[in-house]
């Protein structure tokens, strides 16, 4: 069989999967996004599969030419009939928070109220109608990045005037509620071929956005968590984690959302707003990272899941 090929620019997130790839003698390439070419005209790439794992964040690590290069990569694969799992659809949802709230709204699913901007002249109309705090969230993110909260309209207006709106990298932005997460804590519902696969709750320090379940460091009982894709020497983060099983109804919302998006590997992010109780969806990710020491906290290795599943869909 040719062989997988990966199709990634970080270095340790995805150590788990390569680890599981050799475990099993599957051959595989890794394609780095950053510094990659392609041939419209070639029609027989030599891969049976192509696993995206392009992230939103790349520009953060000087990867910002692979993220628009990707969409027509992943154009070309899907016209010559390469099997992609995370293909341009789920690619396009992932790359903007815009389009999820239009996929959310279709879907007829609560997020936190939001106004889409493309000019700081526009950050406070937009926030008009809007409970305050509100957070400014720069339309293609990832890790957090690209998010500032506002407290008041007079500290979001003195932002706009002076020039410290981040609009990243297509010079777009959501204004949207800061949802206050009751319990302190946000839940996380990961998904493979469009079906539910585990869940956890994140206990948050609520000192930054950047959520990635990688980074998790202890279970909420305080087990300490081996984090086998992140550096050695990556800081510990305070964030804690325990596995869980959302209601019937939130796994089907979940499952509904990222078949429409066309997300065949990825996480969604949800919580209960603590001003009124409601269950509101606030992130879509294909780029999904499992959780550190998947099976110590949730009880199965979602790496050998998500093998399995790509041999099916390479044939």
């Amino acid at each position: 069989m040719r062989p997988f090929a990966i199709y990634h620019e970080h270095p340790d997130w995805f150590r788990p999967l390569f680890a599981e790839l050799d475990r099993r003698g599957i051959a595989y390439a890794r394609l780095d996004p950053r510094a990659h070419l392609y041939d419209p005209a070639d029609g027989r790439p030599p891969y049976s599969l192509l696993f995206n794992r392009m992230s939103p964040s790349a520009y953060l690590r000087g990867g910002v030419q692979g993220m628009f290069f990707t969409l027509g990569y992943l154009a070309h694969l899907e016209r010559v009939g390469l099997p992609v799992v995370n293909g341009l659809q789920a690619f396009t949802v992932e790359t903007s928070k815009a389009r999820q709230l239009t996929l959310l709204t279709g879907l007829g699913l609560p997020y936190p109220k939001a106004r889409v901007i493309n000019h700081a002249s526009r950050a406070v109309e937009a926030a008009e109608g809007l409970r305050f705090p509100v957070v400014v969230k720069a339309n293609v993110g990832g890790s957090g990045a690209g998010i500032v909260r506002y407290d008041t309209p007079l500290s979001l207006a003195a932002a706009a005037a002076d020039g410290r709106l981040d609009f990243g990298v297509d010079h777009t932005a959501l204004v949207q509620e800061f949802v206050p997460a009751r319990g302190g804590h946000i839940t996380r519902v990961e998904t493979l071929g469009g079906k539910f696969l585990y869940a956890i709750k994140v206990y948050t320090t609520g000192e930054s956005f950047n959520l990635c379940p990688a980074d998790i460091c202890q279970r909420a009982d305080g087990v300490e968590l081996v984090r086998g894709a992140c550096p050695v020497d990556a800081p510990r983060t305070g964030m804690k984690v325990e596995g869980y099983t959302p209601p019937a109804e939130v796994i089907a919302a979940c499952e509904k959302i990222m078949q429409a998006a066309g997300i065949d590997v990825g996480g969604i992010e949800y919580m209960t707003d603590d001003r009124d109780g409601g269950i509101v969806y606030y992130d879509v990710n294909a780029l999904s990272n499992f959780v550190a020491d998947a099976p110590n906290v949730v009880g199965i290795d979602p790496f050998a899941r998500l093998v399995d599943y790509l041999e099916r869909r390479a044939g």
